[in-house]
């Protein structure tokens, strides 16, 4: 499985983003997506994750800013960003849970966002 994560760049404070996940494998088969999110000298956290079913959960520093959705068609996950800060600035990246207590985890290779005050 390979996700193909893109669409950082560098945005000023208040402006959006979209970032787009690709994935090889049809979407249908994973448990759930979402993206994640590390800044230089913190741990990687969890931005936004959406189910199989649709559920959503967002991470209460990003809810009402941020929105995850799908497209199944394309196979592909995004995340609106807007009302951007510069603490959201951090390499985004996606990821997708398969199997049973989803014991199959996959990682696309992160995309920068820099957001400048």
């Amino acid at each position: 499985v390979q996700l193909q994560a893109s669409g950082g760049g560098l945005v000023q404070a208040g402006g959006s983003l979209r970032l787009s996940c690709a994935s090889s494998r049809n979407i249908f088969s994973f448990n759930d997506m979402g993206w994640h999110r590390q800044a230089p000298g913190n741990q990687r956290e969890l931005v936004a994750r959406i189910a199989s079913g649709g559920s959503t959960h967002y991470a209460d520093s990003v809810k009402g800013r941020f929105t995850i959705s799908r497209d199944n068609a394309k196979n592909t996950v995004y995340l609106q960003m807007n009302s951007l800060k510069p603490e959201d600035t951090a390499v985004y990246y996606c990821n997708a849970n398969r199997g049973w207590n989803n014991a199959l985890e996959y990682w696309g290779q992160g995309t920068l966002v820099t957001v400048s005050s």
